[in-house]
Protein backbone atom coordinates (compact mmCIF):
# COMPACT_ATOMS: atom_id res chain seq x y z
CA UNK A 1 0.00 0.00 0.00
CA UNK A 2 1.24 3.48 -1.15
CA UNK A 3 1.69 6.40 1.98
CA UNK A 4 -0.90 9.12 0.09
CA UNK A 5 1.15 11.54 1.60
CA UNK A 6 4.71 10.76 -0.34
CA UNK A 7 5.65 13.39 -3.08
CA UNK A 8 4.84 12.50 -6.46
CA UNK A 9 8.01 12.54 -8.84
CA UNK A 10 8.66 15.37 -10.71
CA UNK A 11 9.09 15.33 -14.10
CA UNK A 12 12.71 16.55 -14.91
CA UNK A 13 13.01 20.19 -15.78
CA UNK A 14 13.36 20.78 -19.76
CA UNK A 15 16.76 22.00 -21.15
CA UNK A 16 16.66 25.15 -22.75
CA UNK A 17 16.68 25.72 -26.45
CA UNK A 18 20.41 27.41 -27.19
CA UNK A 19 21.20 29.01 -30.27
CA UNK A 20 24.26 28.49 -31.82
CA UNK A 21 26.33 31.75 -33.38
CA UNK A 22 26.64 32.95 -36.50
CA UNK A 23 29.45 31.59 -38.99
CA UNK A 24 32.98 33.48 -39.67
CA UNK A 25 33.29 33.74 -43.14
CA UNK A 26 34.89 35.50 -45.11
CA UNK A 27 34.27 36.90 -48.95
CA UNK A 28 35.55 33.90 -50.43
CA UNK A 29 35.74 30.72 -48.45
CA UNK A 30 37.15 27.57 -49.48
CA UNK A 31 37.08 25.77 -46.47
CA UNK A 32 34.40 24.87 -43.84
CA UNK A 33 34.67 24.07 -40.55
CA UNK A 34 31.97 22.63 -38.85
CA UNK A 35 31.71 22.12 -35.28
CA UNK A 36 27.88 20.57 -33.77
CA UNK A 37 26.85 23.18 -31.42
CA UNK A 38 28.73 25.30 -28.79
CA UNK A 39 29.12 24.34 -25.61
CA UNK A 40 28.14 26.00 -22.61
CA UNK A 41 31.41 28.14 -21.91
CA UNK A 42 31.37 29.17 -25.79
CA UNK A 43 28.29 30.35 -25.33
CA UNK A 44 28.76 32.38 -21.80
CA UNK A 45 32.04 33.21 -23.88
CA UNK A 46 30.29 34.35 -27.32
CA UNK A 47 33.08 33.04 -28.85
CA UNK A 48 33.49 29.71 -31.44
CA UNK A 49 35.57 27.24 -29.13
CA UNK A 50 35.51 29.56 -26.05
CA UNK A 51 36.30 26.90 -23.42
CA UNK A 52 39.78 27.02 -22.42
CA UNK A 53 40.82 23.32 -22.43
CA UNK A 54 39.26 22.86 -26.25
CA UNK A 55 42.24 22.26 -28.72
CA UNK A 56 40.69 23.94 -31.17
CA UNK A 57 42.51 27.66 -31.34
CA UNK A 58 46.01 26.39 -30.22
CA UNK A 59 45.57 24.09 -33.07
CA UNK A 60 44.90 26.91 -35.72
CA UNK A 61 47.44 29.11 -34.30
CA UNK A 62 49.97 26.45 -34.96
CA UNK A 63 48.40 25.14 -38.66
CA UNK A 64 47.94 29.58 -39.32
CA UNK A 65 51.44 30.21 -37.46
CA UNK A 66 49.63 32.85 -34.86
CA UNK A 67 50.92 34.13 -32.25
CA UNK A 68 49.98 31.48 -29.13
CA UNK A 69 47.31 33.17 -27.12
CA UNK A 70 46.04 35.38 -30.01
CA UNK A 71 42.90 37.28 -28.93
CA UNK A 72 39.77 35.87 -30.80
CA UNK A 73 39.43 39.19 -33.23
CA UNK A 74 42.46 37.99 -34.39
CA UNK A 75 41.95 34.51 -34.94
CA UNK A 76 38.58 35.15 -36.43
CA UNK A 77 40.16 37.26 -38.95
CA UNK A 78 43.49 34.82 -40.03
CA UNK A 79 40.55 32.53 -40.43
CA UNK A 80 38.82 34.50 -42.68
CA UNK A 81 42.26 35.57 -44.49
CA UNK A 82 43.21 31.61 -45.15
CA UNK A 83 39.79 31.23 -46.71
CA UNK A 84 38.35 29.15 -43.91
CA UNK A 85 35.00 29.81 -42.35
CA UNK A 86 33.52 28.56 -38.97
CA UNK A 87 30.13 27.16 -38.29
CA UNK A 88 28.11 24.74 -36.70
CA UNK A 89 25.54 22.13 -37.99
CA UNK A 90 23.20 22.68 -35.30
CA UNK A 91 21.36 26.34 -35.34
CA UNK A 92 19.57 25.46 -32.12
CA UNK A 93 18.78 22.46 -29.99
CA UNK A 94 18.08 21.82 -26.38
CA UNK A 95 20.96 20.18 -24.13
CA UNK A 96 21.35 20.47 -20.39
CA UNK A 97 25.18 21.28 -20.17
CA UNK A 98 27.72 20.99 -23.17
CA UNK A 99 28.47 17.20 -23.72
CA UNK A 100 26.74 16.52 -27.39
CA UNK A 101 25.50 13.39 -26.44
CA UNK A 102 23.12 15.07 -24.35
CA UNK A 103 21.83 16.75 -27.14
CA UNK A 104 17.70 16.36 -27.27
CA UNK A 105 17.02 15.25 -31.12
CA UNK A 106 13.46 16.32 -31.68
CA UNK A 107 14.58 19.85 -30.30
CA UNK A 108 17.46 20.24 -33.22
CA UNK A 109 17.20 22.49 -36.16
CA UNK A 110 19.81 22.65 -38.33
CA UNK A 111 21.66 25.67 -40.41
CA UNK A 112 20.80 26.83 -43.90
CA UNK A 113 23.64 24.96 -46.08
CA UNK A 114 22.28 25.67 -49.46
CA UNK A 115 21.45 29.32 -49.03
CA UNK A 116 25.06 29.27 -47.51
CA UNK A 117 26.99 26.97 -50.53
CA UNK A 118 24.40 29.29 -52.82
CA UNK A 119 25.87 32.59 -51.68
CA UNK A 120 29.77 31.19 -51.40
CA UNK A 121 30.09 28.19 -54.38
CA UNK A 122 33.81 28.65 -53.69
CA UNK A 123 33.69 26.02 -50.62
CA UNK A 124 34.90 22.79 -51.61
CA UNK A 125 35.73 21.19 -48.78
CA UNK A 126 33.88 20.65 -44.96
CA UNK A 127 35.93 19.49 -42.50
CA UNK A 128 34.04 18.21 -39.31
CA UNK A 129 35.29 18.74 -35.67
CA UNK A 130 34.21 15.31 -34.54
CA UNK A 131 32.34 12.81 -35.47
CA UNK A 132 28.70 14.48 -34.20
CA UNK A 133 29.09 17.40 -36.34
CA UNK A 134 29.66 14.89 -39.22
CA UNK A 135 26.60 12.62 -38.37
CA UNK A 136 23.78 15.55 -37.81
CA UNK A 137 25.21 16.70 -41.17
CA UNK A 138 24.97 13.30 -42.99
CA UNK A 139 21.66 13.03 -41.00
CA UNK A 140 19.95 15.78 -41.30
CA UNK A 141 21.42 18.01 -44.16
CA UNK A 142 22.72 16.18 -46.29
CA UNK A 143 19.57 14.21 -47.66
CA UNK A 144 18.46 17.99 -48.49
CA UNK A 145 20.93 19.23 -50.83
CA UNK A 146 21.29 18.75 -54.52
CA UNK A 147 23.64 18.24 -56.90
CA UNK A 148 26.89 19.92 -56.35
CA UNK A 149 26.45 20.89 -53.43
CA UNK A 150 25.58 17.13 -51.98
CA UNK A 151 29.47 16.44 -53.94
CA UNK A 152 31.75 18.80 -52.07
CA UNK A 153 34.38 17.16 -50.20
CA UNK A 154 33.62 16.24 -46.63
CA UNK A 155 36.36 15.41 -43.95
CA UNK A 156 36.03 14.07 -40.60
CA UNK A 157 38.46 15.41 -37.98
CA UNK A 158 39.24 14.52 -34.52
CA UNK A 159 37.40 16.53 -32.02
CA UNK A 160 38.92 19.86 -30.32
CA UNK A 161 36.91 19.03 -27.32
CA UNK A 162 37.81 18.41 -23.85
CA UNK A 163 35.82 15.81 -23.63
CA UNK A 164 37.94 14.13 -26.96
CA UNK A 165 40.54 13.38 -23.89
CA UNK A 166 41.78 10.47 -25.22
CA UNK A 167 43.66 11.64 -28.36
CA UNK A 168 47.59 13.97 -27.31
CA UNK A 169 47.14 17.17 -28.36
CA UNK A 170 50.09 16.71 -30.95
CA UNK A 171 48.24 13.96 -32.58
CA UNK A 172 45.00 15.91 -33.20
CA UNK A 173 47.25 18.68 -34.49
CA UNK A 174 48.87 16.18 -37.15
CA UNK A 175 45.21 14.84 -38.10
CA UNK A 176 44.03 18.70 -38.26
CA UNK A 177 47.06 19.61 -40.85
CA UNK A 178 45.50 18.05 -43.62
CA UNK A 179 43.02 21.13 -43.91
CA UNK A 180 46.17 22.85 -44.91
CA UNK A 181 45.85 21.12 -48.47
CA UNK A 182 42.45 22.14 -48.63
CA UNK A 183 43.40 26.12 -48.70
Amino acid sequence: MSDARAPKPRPPTPAPIRTAFPPILGEAPRLLILGSMPSEASLAARQYYGHPRNAFWPIVERLLKLPAGSGYGQRAAALREHGIALWDVIAACARPGSLDADIRPETVRVNDFAALFDAHPGIRCIAFNGGTAEREFRRRVLPGLGGAHAAIERLRLPSTSPAHAGMRFEDKLAAWRVILERL
